[in-house]
């Protein structure tokens, strides 16, 4: 099998969370990573999903990159056969920093401010997961489960509930210091 469709990260931050004990489904998404590599071009990009109202559309959603092209990418690359496949792409200023005890990242987008702190890591693991129907790609690198979680947006703590499972089928809170997505 040959793989045509590919990205690659570092500096990794992805939480997914939902505000409500009652949600089936995540209304918060904080994909991002510091440097995504593609075969199109480089950025600090990743996806946004902020529904406060799961009664209503999302305020933000889609791909998010300080290079459009790179941002364009993602949806009919990777997340082809997803409900993501035909997510806009939003322009999006992006700061990750990773230390030994905590990660922060930044995110503007849309008028939004969207700031992830994590600490309480566990040692890294590698990760090496087959496609499945979400994600429908293999995933590989490395992971660092972050048991303390906080998300503020536009500067307000939000109140989050972390599922044990995130969409990428490993922890819903984990710093990604690198890996690869492919197809």
């Amino acid at each position: 099998m040959n793989v045509t469709k590919w990205m690659s990260w570092e500096g990794g931050i992805d939480l997914v969370a939902v505000t409500s004990p009652d949600l089936k489904m995540p209304n918060v998404i904080v994909h991002l990573g510091r440097m995504v590599s593609t075969p199109v071009g480089n950025a600090a990009s990743g996806m946004i999903l902020w529904q406060p109202d799961p009664n209503a559309m999302p305020a933000v959603m889609g791909f998010v990159s300080t290079n459009h092209e790179v941002g364009k990418y993602f949806g009919p690359n990777i997340f082809a056969g997803t409900p993501f496949e035909q997510a806009p792409v939003l322009d999006a200023k992006i700061d990750i920093q990773v230390y030994a005890d905590k990660a922060i990242s930044t995110c503007v987008v849309n008028g939004y401010t969207f700031e992830v702190e994590m600490s309480d890591f566990s040692a890294p693991y590698l990760i090496d997961r087959k496609p499945a129907v979400m994600p429908p790609f293999y995933q590989q690198g490395v992971e660092i489960h972050a048991k303390k979680v906080s998300l503020k947006v536009n500067g307000e703590l939000i109140n989050i509930i972390v599922p044990p499972v995130g969409i990428t089928g490993g922890p819903a809170s984990v710093v990604a210091p690198n890996g690869v997505y492919a197809r």
